[in-house]
């Protein structure tokens, strides 16, 4: 019996485990893929800072200070920030989160799917593909798309369809986001240290066919090899401001929540203000605050609304644009603030 089982040992995942652990909890973390998986990934936030108490240097692949903003990639505006935005390897930056987890002596589960759950006498009972478990509290931190939303007979997200590639055959210190190669969305590129991670996302409900093919002409233009390139599919659930983020004593964490940003796509660092808001909810409900779990869905909309209400109406309108008004629209969007490091990615 755990006080908490944690599904998905991603970022949101792996630094609940660590933390709820640190609070002398009982937690398992599962996960389904077998340590270390390979995913495609862009920058992290500095902000991200505020939710952990620990150094992440070590898990940081490169610091770009300059983005690069361009219209079917010509009339490029250049914009250099004063903050610079790190960029990670997501094997790499997982795994160091894991092993912060690990620090407390908390179980692991690598390589467990989780079959079926059943909230019985107040437990979570939990089928797995080794053995069954047991906890208090739940967290599906499964990601965009994982059935753990629908088992807790949640509302589904909207998801937008998105694609990724990693290359090494070109380098650079720079961020590049490009819009109008794709109709309603972006494509953007973010540069690690031995290479590139570009990323392709339709952000409006459309869900073109040729998704990938238009990232892979995109990466050929750019100079890259696509040959030793895997373009991966994946979804993508955004921020929409109306979804019930908790069911019985059971929460929605990570990309689970539909916290990713409509303008730019951006999901770590709301992953991780889910988690800061998830993992006190439940040591404060296992402390004797009933009403702690309760309140999480309205706690992270009314925090997180004063980010992207504004963010949420400038997608919506910028992803109209054509021709020499997405051009505009591009400097509009810079003079406006939309580079600023909270939601620049």
């Amino acid at each position: 019996m755990f006080d908490c089982i944690i599904v998905g040992a991603g970022p949101a995942g792996g630094t609940a485990a660590y933390h709820l652990a640190k609070q002398g909890l009982s937690v398992l973390l599962v996960e389904k893929a077998s340590l270390l998986r390979n995913k495609p990934c862009g920058g992290v936030s500095g902000t991200i800072a505020q939710w952990l108490d620990f150094c992440q240097t070590p898990a940081i692949s490169l610091k770009a200070n300059k983005i690069s903003y361009t219209w079917k990639m010509g009339n490029p505006v250049k914009v250099e920030i004063k903050s610079p935005i790190s960029t990670v390897q997501r094997d790499v930056f997982d795994d160091f989160l894991i092993k912060q987890a690990q620090t407390t002596g908390k179980e692991i589960g690598e390589s467990t799917e989780v079959k079926e759950i059943e909230f019985k006498n107040y437990v979570w009972k939990v089928k797995t593909n080794s053995k069954p478990v047991s906890g208090r509290y739940l967290i599906a931190a499964d990601g965009a798309g994982g059935p753990m939303t629908e088992w807790l007979v949640l509302k589904e997200p909207k998801l937008c369809l998105s694609a990724s590639l990693e290359t090494r055959s070109i380098k650079g210190y720079a961020i590049y986001f490009d819009f109008g190669t794709i109709k309603k969305g972006f494509i953007s590129s973010f540069a690690k240290a031995d290479g590139y991670s570009l990323s392709i996302a339709a952000m409006r409900g459309d869900k073109p066919k040729d998704i990938e093919k238009i990232l892979v002409n995109y990466a050929t233009k750019c100079g890259a090899d696509v040959s030793v390139s895997n373009v991966q599919k994946h979804p993508r659930s955004l921020w929409d401001g109306d979804r019930q983020l908790q069911s019985q004593n059971a929460l929605l964490l990570g990309d689970a929540t539909s916290l990713a940003d409509p303008f730019s796509g951006e999901r770590v660092r709301p992953a991780l203000f889910s988690r800061f808001k998830a993992a006190r909810a439940i040591y404060r409900t296992l402390g004797g605050a009933g009403d702690a779990k309760d309140r999480y869905t309205k706690s992270i909309a009314e925090q997180w609304r004063t980010d992207m209400v504004w963010v949420c109406r400038w997608a919506g309108a910028f992803n109209q644009f054509t021709g020499t008004a997405g051009r505009a629209g591009i400097k509009l969007a810079i003079a406006a603030g939309v580079d600023r490091q909270n939601f620049a990615w």
